[in-house]
Formats: structure tokens, sequence, C-alpha cells
């Protein structure tokens, strides 16, 4: 397994190397994955956070592996993966691309893509075929990317190693974020490169691990409810006894997401800020 060391460009595939950003913490783990890949060209993926020191380690690789940079993707723009493009971009003239930004107050708003991207987009990374596939659920606006020849994922923060994501309304959905789980079975996936933490080798593994999880913490919300009407904060000491109280309150962004699928699917019913059988 490749190491995590920050700032270091670690190859984790023929034409593709990650590069950790200096940002550890409860919700990042050890940091932002940046990824760098191509042959003649390169194309970064999650420049990661606004990080002078993080955009030089970029500029370094680059310079090592005696590439340019030319394009500029993100997963997402939680300010943990694209805040750093902007910096990147002026350093290098590199093409912006992906998704656009969602209003609701947890984005990036310095994300200005020049090319929108739409699931089932391929494109040419410096002689490296990179397909988009929409995922959201996580956020709204969620990509991953498959270098086709290696049969490598580039997850974001859609599947990540070692955790779970969170999924925060409004731009989150717990429903979405289920379907776009099951896509990934109709991929031909060996590998996939997370947002965060480390490879993970068993792909369709964690998928299925993933959607176990999911479906019975859905259980577990839906029986923890009755007749008497109660609050996101009442509920999660119930339905999250398993998870530190100090994560309570991450917790109940999930927690809400799961409220949402539920009442759309007309098994819970929703009044003046309380749920309900």
């Amino acid at each position: 397994m490749a190491a995590l060391i920050p700032g270091q460009a670690t190859p984790i595939a023929p034409h593709a190397w990650r590069v950790l950003g200096r940002n550890p913490g409860m919700m990042t783990g050890p940091g932002t994955n940046s990824y760098l890949l191509g042959d003649r060209t390169l194309t970064a993926i999650d420049p990661g956070p606004e990080d002078p020191e993080h955009t030089r380690a970029l500029l370094r690789a680059a310079e090592q592996l005696e590439r340019p940079i030319e394009r500029i993707l993100v997963t997402h723009t939680h300010r943990d993966h694209s805040p750093g493009a902007r910096a990147l971009a002026e350093a290098t003239g590199a093409e912006m691309l992906g998704p656009p930004v969602p209003d609701d107050g947890l984005q990036d708003e310095s994300w200005s893509p020049a090319r929108l991207l739409s699931h089932g987009d391929l494109l040419d990374c410096g002689g490296v075929p990179l397909e988009v596939i929409a995922t959201p659920g996580h956020v709204g606006n969620h990509l991953c990317y498959l270098m086709v020849d290696q049969r490598l994922l580039f997850t974001g923060d859609h599947l990540i190693q070692g955790s779970t994501v969170v999924i925060a309304p409004p731009s989150g959905s717990m429903a979405e974020y289920m379907a776009s789980l099951a896509l990934l079975r109709d991929y031909r996936i060996d590998t996939m490169a997370p947002g965060h933490g480390e490879l993970i080798t068993e792909p369709m593994a964690t998928v299925d691990k993933t959607l176990a999880h999911r479906r019975e913490r859905e259980r577990k919300v839906f029986e923890a409810l009755d007749a008497t009407p109660v609050t996101v904060q009442e509920l999660v000491t119930r339905v999250y006894a398993d998870v530190p109280d100090f994560l309570h309150g991450v917790a109940c962004l999930s927690l809400e997401a799961h409220l949402i699928k539920l009442r759309d699917e007309d098994r819970v019913s929703h009044e003046q800020g309380k749920w309900s059988v």
C-alpha cells in the first residue's frame, strides 16, 4: 500500500500519482488526497483547500514528472477539495473542468469551471482516457472519474477509506447516494482512489458493505420512531448510540437525510420540525 506522506508525489498506478494535502482533521482524516494523472501532460483532480504549500507541492510534482499540468478537475465543491484550483490554474494556465456549485451555503464559491462535465463524458487526459460518472448523494454535484485503462476510480467523497461519509441536506441526498453506490456495480473497477485515506483494493465489497450499512441505519431510524413526534436532535441518541456523543452533531446531518428519504417514500411524517410514523 502506497504510504500517505503529505506533499510527496506517490505513484498509485501507471501514469497516476497521489499528493496528500496538509489538512488533517476530524472530517478530512489524514488530509485531502489530490491526484495527478497523465502520460504526455497532467490532469489534477481535487487540488484541495486554499493552501499555498500544497499548491507548491503539486507544482513540484509536475516538475519532477516532467509534464505540465494542463487541466484541473474536481469531484465536488466542498471547501477541502476545490479552493486550491484557482491558484493552481493561475500558476499553470490549466483549464478548470467539473460540476456547477450548489447553492446551499456549504460550497466553495470560488469554483468557476470553463466547462461543465456531465455523466458519461470522456476526457483525454494527456493520453489517459477518463470517464465521468455522476454520483450525487454526498452532495448534489458529486462526480467520480474512472481511469478506464487501469480500472481505477477516483471517488472523491463518494467512498472514502476507513469511514462512512456525511450526507448533508439540502444538496446531499440519501436516496441519490444509495442509487449512486449501486450504479458503480455497472463499471469495471479494480481499485478506488478516495478523497481521503488509502487506496480501496476491494471496491465492490466496499460498495456492498456501505449499502448494507446505510440500509441497516435506515432500519434503525424507522424503528426508533413512533406516533410521538420528535426532533432530529432527540432522535440521534437513539439511532446513533454506537457513535461517540461528540460526533452526534455531524450524525444529525445524515440522520436528516435518512428521514427525508423515508418521508419521500411516505413511510414517515414531518411536521413543524418533528418526525413521527
